[in-house]
């Protein structure tokens, strides 16, 4: 009979496993050549819902005492493949500019190499930021209607390419805050260091 803590564990697991699963399907019914009515609402509604697992998932973790040091790097990892893997099926059906991919794509990329690499390294650990969550919570909204793209313009662009300006403007700030905190992290230790 498993304890409390276990099944816990596995329901968390679980929910990351999933997102992590519904990547590639989402990715699937976007590339899809001549969609029916169905399938970019169908798509968008299951990418919203992987999305929402990544809110449930950490509060959950929190509540229940099941935070670990493999299971954040799982549920970053999975949230990394949901938005670059979808991102990049959107580029390929010209939803989304191959530009903004790259910096919202490049920015998870150099920011978690350098948290994983200093890390490892030196232990030094900086903790998300209020930028941080409005970047992914806007990024999901972004991508839910550029997957969607409901029949909404404001001026020349859609409602969606508007969002993912946005996003991708946030996701710029939220990487120069996430560097200049670093860095000052990395200066108080050495400043420390060299005054032992």
């Amino acid at each position: 009979m498993s304890t409390p803590d276990e099944r816990a564990a596995a329901f968390l697991a679980f929910i990351t496993y999933l997102r992590i699963a519904l990547t590639p399907v989402v990715m699937a019914m976007v590339l899809v050549h001549d969609p029916g009515p169905w399938v970019e609402p169908t798509a968008a509604l299951l990418f919203a819902f992987a999305a929402a697992t990544d809110f449930f998932d950490g509060r959950l973790a929190r509540r229940w005492k099941q935070t670990s040091t493999f299971g954040s790097f799982l549920d970053t990892a999975a949230d990394k493949l949901l938005v670059s893997g979808v991102l990049l099926a959107l580029v390929a059906v010209g939803r989304v500019s191959a530009w903004i991919a790259f910096v919202i794509v490049g920015r998870e990329l150099l920011i978690m190499g350098l948290r994983g690499a200093v890390s490892a390294s030196d232990g030094i650990v900086v903790t998300p930021s209020m930028w941080g969550k409005w970047k992914a919570t806007i990024q999901f909204v972004a991508i839910t209607f550029a997957i969607w793209r409901p029949e909404i313009h404001l001026g020349d662009w859609y409602l969606d390419q508007w969002l993912m300006a946005i996003a991708a403007l946030i996701t710029i700030v939220s990487a120069v805050q996430y560097l200049a905190r670093f860095f000052s992290v990395l200066s108080g230790r050495d400043a420390a260091a060299s005054g032992r």
